[in-house]
């Protein structure tokens, strides 16, 4: 496990400080104004609010559902810490509700509070960029056998290498409990890899996550994402979403899901920090 995430963590620390000629040091101040201009309570990850249907079953009562996120990060200081370093304290919330089912209950519920440092500088030629450490935990709130909870510590990289593609990478140290989740590690991985293309700047764009597990072949997820912005100056969107693979919801952790679901998404309004 932990040289697994060395080497994934040495690949994005010298990609971040190999060649002091890849980065504008003279413009730190100005990169810095991209996280100051932004309300320090803010939208942290997408929310959304979606419904759908699997791929890899006959569609039922129970296993269709509605799957929404609320996600919202605070900036403690409006000036940079030692470093360049901004303080975010971060939560975000998701939730698989069974709304077609009889009683309509809650079928998981994950929590996903952290604190992060986030450091934004610019690549050469002004590709705003954020470097960040965040220490996070993750659970469905729940005990007994029914408790999925971890812990990690994550370095991420996110840049906007062009006016229409912002890409990022995240590697994390986990930290399992290994009697409520001893193979838990095996499904979440050791890092992520996200992309984001403008279709239509300011009309439609396209998001990729993708979540590669620990085996060489086996689990990791795949998420994509079509979103279209129906009032140019708002924040908000109409999506489609495909995801297939493992982790999708803590508790069925092990179990392989394909579902298409289609709704609404509030995006932050700057890039987000990872």
């Amino acid at each position: 496990m932990q040289l697994k995430f060395i080497l994934l963590s040495t690949f994005l620390f010298f990609t971040f400080t190999a060649s002091a000629q890849l980065f504008e040091s003279d413009k730190d101040f100005h990169a810095a104004d991209s996280l100051k201009k932004e309300a320090s309570f803010s939208i942290h990850k997408d929310n959304y609010f979606l419904t759908g249907i699997p791929l890899n079953m006959a569609t039922t009562r129970n296993n269709a559902d509605v799957k929404y996120q609320v996600s919202f990060k605070q900036r403690i200081s409006k000036e940079p810490w030692i470093g360049g370093f901004f303080p975010y304290l971060m939560y975000s919330q998701k939730a698989f509700w069974d709304i077609y089912a009889s009683s309509k209950p809650f079928a998981e519920i994950n929590f996903n509070p952290g604190v992060a440092m986030v450091r934004p500088f610019y690549f050469k030629g002004n590709r705003l960029s954020y470097a960040s450490f965040s220490l996070e935990h993750e659970s469905n709130g729940r005990d007994s056998i029914y408790s999925r909870t971890w812990n990690f510590f994550a370095f991420s990289l996110k840049s906007q290498v062009s006016p229409r593609w912002t890409v990022g990478l995240r590697a994390w140290i986990p930290i399992v409990d290994k009697e409520d989740n001893p193979d838990l590690v095996e499904y979440v991985g050791y890092g992520e890899a996200s992309a984001t293309y403008q279709i239509k700047p300011g009309r439609w764009s396209a998001d990729v996550l993708f979540r590669k597990g620990s085996g060489l072949l086996n689990y990791g997820s795949f998420q994509t994402q079509v979103n279209w912005r129906p009032i140019k100056k708002e924040n908000y969107y109409v999506t489609l979403q495909w995801f297939v693979g493992y982790t999708e919801s803590l508790i069925d952790y092990q179990e392989h899901k394909s579902m298409l679901r289609l709704g609404f998404v509030l995006k932050p309004d700057y890039m987000s920090i990872f």
